[in-house]
């Protein structure tokens, strides 16, 4: 018997949407402030560092179609994903703010320092896999419709850019008055209340009959991994998390080395202005994807984003500096506008192909593309560190400054001018037919 109560009352697209907040609230400060946390603050090395999202890339390759085949699979009167979604939250959260609460006696311990990086490391960021595979899964099930979707992600994904405010431009503020350990339990505790208020109330609209075909794991990933639209998606998508990731992290460095400010209030002000612009951007974007092909809009935000590397690398001020930024987050909005409809459409196109529902499965696999970056950040750093002879903030090399706009400026150009040159390869039938 199909399950029935809770699987029918729909959810808001507020409630839905919302729960961006939350997920990106602890997620962003994790990713953004883990190095110059670990580097500069607890000493740890850069070329050490450098190991730690190159050895988890591997594990969330393994770790990530494995959470979506258990949730695809799943069959409960709650639904299939919300059950890992309330098991995987608070899991996540602990795991958030053990990572910047590091025990006394392990940071005074270089060797132990990087096992408890590593191991924290790796539980927050597979917990955020999980969490994310199934909330990512939950935007195709419950809106059908494209303006649905344009609506619903144009929404959450402003949710996210407000969580991102607080959690990577606020943060070198916050924390440099009460310290990332009470930083990330506030943080942490805020996103639990937030996601577990709208992960309580995402209720899958389509019930699952247990006599129905349940996904196979195998056929599940050769059906995806035989689909070149999944791999130029994936790729695009992998590049362009790795340049964003490296602005994120690297900011903090440029400011400090190279614009020559200590006060964690001017990396603020520049993510600040990413950040707001960005928002803006969206509002913009939105509109003129009515008019405009989703694809194109995409493809605008990748360019926008690597011509705006180009004359960061060279400006030395501030105020230089915020107004390339302030370019950069239309770029930005493009991208958050546009990627999440497309991933959406590759589901569909697969559903349509072969029959079978296993957005856990493919949501997962290219959750796995994206934290490819790991790979590219991991080099980004082991190169800047080797060239430049960087080792943590009491050793930070001969030319700091140098190495800063490199972390910043080069890799991620060079990571979304390829990610932009991909962009052009991915076409679906409708847009074939539109372009000839």
């Amino acid at each position: 018997m199909a399950p029935t109560n809770a699987l029918t009352k729909k959810t808001s697209p507020f409630r839905y949407g919302f729960a961006m907040f939350g997920t990106s609230l602890p997620i962003n400060m994790f990713k953004s402030f883990a190095a110059i946390y670990y580097v500069n603050t607890l000493g740890l090395s850069m070329e050490k560092y450098a190991y730690i999202p190159l050895i988890y890339a591997f594990i969330d390759a393994i770790d990530n179609p494995v959470y979506g085949f258990l949730s695809d699979n799943t069959r409960t009167k709650w639904g299939r994903r919300r059950p890992w979604l309330l098991i995987g939250t608070p899991l996540l959260v602990l795991c958030f703010i053990l990572f910047y609460n590091v025990p006394g006696a392990v940071q005074s311990d270089g060797r132990m320092l990087f096992i408890y990086m590593l191991l924290m490391y790796i539980l927050t960021g597979t917990l955020d896999s999980l969490v994310n595979a199934n909330y990512g899964c939950l935007f195709v099930e419950l809106f059908k419709k494209d303006e649905d979707r344009a609506k619903t992600n144009s929404f959450r994904q402003t949710c996210q850019l407000f969580a991102m405010a607080i959690s990577i431009a606020l943060t070198p503020m916050v924390a440099g008055k009460i310290g990332y350990e009470l930083t990330a339990l506030i943080y942490g505790l805020l996103a639990l209340v937030v996601m577990m208020y709208c992960f309580w109330g995402c209720r899958e609209t389509e019930a699952i009959p247990e006599e129905a075909e349940k996904p196979k794991f195998i056929a599940g990933i050769i059906a995806l991994v035989t689909n070149p639209r999944f791999w130029i998606f994936g790729f695009a998508g992998a590049f362009y998390s790795a340049a964003f990731s490296l602005i994120t992290q690297a900011l903090p460095f440029y400011v400090l080395y190279t614009l020559g400010y200590e006060d964690g209030m001017m990396t603020t002000i520049m993510l600040a202005v990413v950040l707001v612009f960005a928002v803006i951007g969206m509002a913009i974007w939105s509109k003129v994807t009515k008019k405009v092909n989703i694809m194109t809009v995409w493809r605008i935000g990748f360019i926008v984003m690597a011509v705006g590397f180009v004359p960061l690398f060279f400006v030395s001020t501030l105020v230089p500096a915020i107004i390339i930024a302030s370019f950069m987050g239309f770029g930005v909005a493009a991208c958050l506008t546009t990627m999440d409809c497309i991933g959406a459409k590759i589901v569909d196109d697969d559903y349509r192909k072969h029959g079978v529902k296993r957005e856990g499965i493919i949501n997962s696999l290219m959750g796995v593309m994206n934290r490819l970056n790991g790979l590219y950040i991991s080099l980004a750093f082991f190169v800047t560190a080797r060239c430049f002879g960087f080792e943590n903030g009491d050793n930070p090399g001969d030319n700091p400054a140098l190495a800063a706009r490199v972390l910043l400026c080069v890799f991620p150009a060079v990571a979304m001018a390829v990610a932009s040159v991909i962009t052009f390869f991915l076409k679906f039938p409708k847009d074939e037919k539109e372009n000839g």
